[in-house]
C-alpha cells in the first residue's frame, strides 16, 4: 500500500524554508515511503507551497498546513492554518516543558549540574527571546528580489 501524494493530503506538519515568492511560504515536509523489497519505510522530503498572504510564518517555523480546495497556481496548493512551533522551538504538549532534540531543557540542566557546567555552555535562561535579532541578524521578514546583474550598489535584501 503506498501513501497518497503530498499534494493529495488534506492537513500536512511542515517546517519553512526560505522562499521568494510573495504572498507564499514554502515547506519541507517529511513522509514516509515504503520499500517493498525490504518492507520498511524510509523518510522522503518533500517541498510544498502554501498560501501565506500575513507572512505568519518565518523561516524555521513549524506550521500545520492545510490543502486549499482548489489550486491559486500551479505551485501553491496549500494554505498556512495555524504556526505550531516559532523558530523551531519546541515545547512538549502533554507537559509544557521546552525540548531540546529528545530531552527536556530541565533534565540537562540537571545533568550538567551534577556533573559540572562549562563556562561556555549556553543557558536557554540568560539568552533573549528567540526573534530579537529581527533588523539586526535577521531579514527574514523583507520582501527580497533576484539579482540579475551587478549593478554597483549595495543591494542587502538581494539574493
Amino acid at each position: 500500500m503506498s501513501l497518497p501524494c503530498v499534494t493529495k493530503t488534506f492537513m500536512l506538519l511542515g517546517h519553512c524554508v526560505p522562499c521568494l515568492k510573495h504572498g507564499a511560504s514554502k515547506f519541507k515536509v517529511k513522509r514516509l515511503e515504503l520499500d517493498n523489497n525490504l518492507l520498511m519505510y524510509f523518510p522522503k522530503h518533500e517541498f510544498v507551497y502554501a498560501h501565506d498572504p500575513e507572512k505568519l510564518c518565518k523561516t524555521g517555523d513549524i506550521a500545520i498546513i492545510e490543502l486549499l480546495p482548489e489550486k491559486l497556481t500551479r505551485l501553491i496548493t496549500h494554505k498556512v492554518k495555524e504556526v505550531v512551533y516559532k523558530f523551531g522551538d519546541v515545547t512538549d504538549p502533554l507537559t509544557g516543558k521546552k525540548v531540546i532534540v529528545g530531552r527536556y531543557r530541565e533534565n540537562i540542566d540537571a545533568v550538567n549540574k551534577v556533573y559540572g557546567e562549562r563556562e561556555k555552555a549556553f543557558r536557554y535562561e540568560k539568552a533573549p527571546p528567540r526573534g530579537w535579532q529581527e533588523d539586526k541578524k535577521d531579514f527574514t521578514h523583507v520582501e527580497t528580489h533576484i539579482k540579475y546583474h551587478e549593478s554597483g550598489k549595495d543591494d542587502p535584501y538581494a539574493v
